[in-house]
């Protein structure tokens, strides 16, 4: 069950948006650094608020790697256990930025040749001869 401390608003971040864009853009190996300097209540809270956002859900499942059980069910009770849980067994992916999506390729092929537009003057002559 979920304690008292659990935010009240679940739209507002519990860090800071400068952290929250490190955070984001921080290469998978350096994520558990960055996530280390947060309190373990503060990195809970932000587990569950991430995990809430599609585009931030394999964020979330990083940090919550770094978060004991006990935190995550604190902060979010069901939904951090089931957090917790989803973390120890997801499998080594991209992190939130990397989509694993396939790039975007561009077209190799020649472009289609527009013919050449005839100023009035050819025209003329054309239609003369």
């Amino acid at each position: 069950m979920p304690s008292s401390r659990v935010a009240i608003n679940e739209d507002a971040c519990p860090v800071g948006d400068d952290l929250l864009g490190t955070l984001y853009r921080t290469h998978e190996h350096g994520l558990a650094a960055l996530v280390e300097t947060v309190s373990p209540d503060v990195r809970a809270m932000l587990a569950l608020f991430c995990y809430r956002r599609s585009h931030l859900h394999s964020l979330s499942l990083a940090i919550a790697a770094t978060c004991d059980k006990r935190d995550l069910m604190e902060q979010g009770g069901i939904a951090g256990e089931t957090l917790f849980a989803a973390s120890r067994e997801a499998p080594a992916g991209p992190v939130a930025g990397q989509s694993g999506r396939r790039g975007i390729t561009l077209s190799t092929a020649p472009l289609s040749t527009v013919p050449p537009m005839m100023d009035v003057d050819d025209e003329t002559e054309q239609l003369s001869a």
